[in-house]
C-alpha cells in the first residue's frame, strides 16, 4: 500500500480486497477501519479526508478476513445480548440465537432475586453466565469448561464486568468438579455430528466447542443423566434443530415434572428447558 491514502480511499481499496471473499463487504471493511483507528462510524463519515495511520496492520487484519477468518477473532470483539465481550479463537463465537437461553431461563425461573446456584457446563467466553449473573443479582455461579484457554477468555469478560465474585470457573468436564447441590444447570454444548461438513469460517473456532460425537447429541445426553440423578430443579440447553425427537425419546422412560422446547428466530428447534 502506498503512503498518503485518506479514508475514503482506503475504505474503497479494503472493500475491493474483501468483495471476492465475503459477503457485505464494504460495511466489513468498514468495521475493521472503525476498529484499527478506534473511531465511530459518525467519524468515518466526517473524516473522509483524513489520512490513515499505520496501514500496514489495518491490512494485515483485512487480509485475514479476505481468508474468511472471522471478523470477531480480528477484533477481539462481540456483541451478546446488546453488550460487547472480549472474544479469541480459544472460545466458541456467541451467536444470537443464544440469547433466546438466556430468555428462557428469565422464563423458567422469574424470580430474579433468589440466591440460588446456577452451573454452566462449557462457559467458552462466559457470555452466558454474566448475563444471567447481570440478571439474577444475588444468584452465585460455577462455569466449568474443558478448555483453559475458553477459561483464560472467561476470566477477561468477568473482569470487564466485574463479576469474578459471583462467577467461579472451573477446569474440568462436564460436572466432574462440581460437587454442590445446583439449583438451575445451563448448558450450550457441543451438539453437531462429528461427521458433519461445515462452512470454512468454522474451522477458525474451537472444534471441541462444536463437535458433540459421532451422533451430537452424546455431550447432551450426559448432561440429561447427570442433572437427573442429581435431581437438579432447572436445566436449560441448546440443541441442533434435528435433535428435539432425539432427547423427547430419550427421555421417555424417565420420572419429570415438565419438558419444553423453544424455537429460535427461524423457528427452529434450538433448545428445552427440564424441569426435575
Amino acid at each position: 500500500m502506498r503512503s498518503g491514502y485518506l479514508v475514503r480511499e482506503t475504505l474503497r481499496d479494503i472493500s475491493e480486497i474483501l468483495n471476492p471473499h465475503i459477503p457485505r463487504a464494504s460495511r466489513e471493511a468498514q468495521l475493521l477501519l472503525m476498529h484499527h483507528l478506534q473511531k465511530d462510524e459518525l467519524w468515518l463519515i466526517s473524516n473522509q479526508q483524513t489520512e490513515v495511520s499505520n496501514p500496514d496492520a489495518l491490512y494485515v487484519m483485512v487480509h485475514r478476513r479476505a481468508k474468511n477468518e472471522p471478523l470477531e477473532y480480528i477484533t477481539n470483539s462481540v456483541s451478546f445480548y446488546s453488550q460487547e465481550f472480549f472474544i479469541d479463537k480459544g472460545a466458541l463465537i456467541p451467536r444470537p440465537e443464544t440469547e433466546l437461553l438466556i430468555d428462557e431461563v428469565i422464563k423458567h425461573y422469574p424470580d430474579l432475586d433468589a440466591p440460588i446456584r446456577f452451573v454452566e457446563v462449557g462457559v467458552g467466553s462466559g457470555i452466558i453466565s454474566i448475563v444471567l449473573a447481570q440478571h439474577f443479582k444475588n444468584a452465585k455461579f460455577i462455569a466449568v469448561d474443558i478448555s483453559q484457554a475458553a477459561i483464560n477468555i472467561a476470566r477477561e469478560n468477568l473482569k470487564r464486568f466485574s463479576l469474578e465474585d459471583r462467577v467461579e470457573l472451573r477446569l474440568g468436564s462436564l460436572l466432574d468438579e462440581v460437587s454442590e447441590d445446583i439449583d438451575y444447570l445451563i448448558s450450550n454444548p457441543p451438539y453437531i455430528a462429528d461427521n458433519a461438513k461445515l462452512e470454512s469460517n468454522l474451522s477458525y473456532e474451537p472444534q471441541n466447542a462444536l463437535f458433540g460425537g459421532e451422533v451430537g447429541d452424546e455431550i447432551i445426553k450426559k448432561l440429561l443423566d447427570e442433572a437427573l440423578k442429581r435431581e437438579i430443579n432447572f436445566f436449560t440447553c441448546e440443541i441442533g434443530y434435528d435433535q428435539k425427537d432425539k432427547i423427547r425419546n430419550y427421555l421417555k422412560n424417565t420420572s419429570f415434572k415438565g419438558l419444553e422446547f423453544y424455537k429460535d428466530y427461524s423457528k427452529f428447534d434450538r433448545g428445552f428447558t427440564l424441569k426435575i
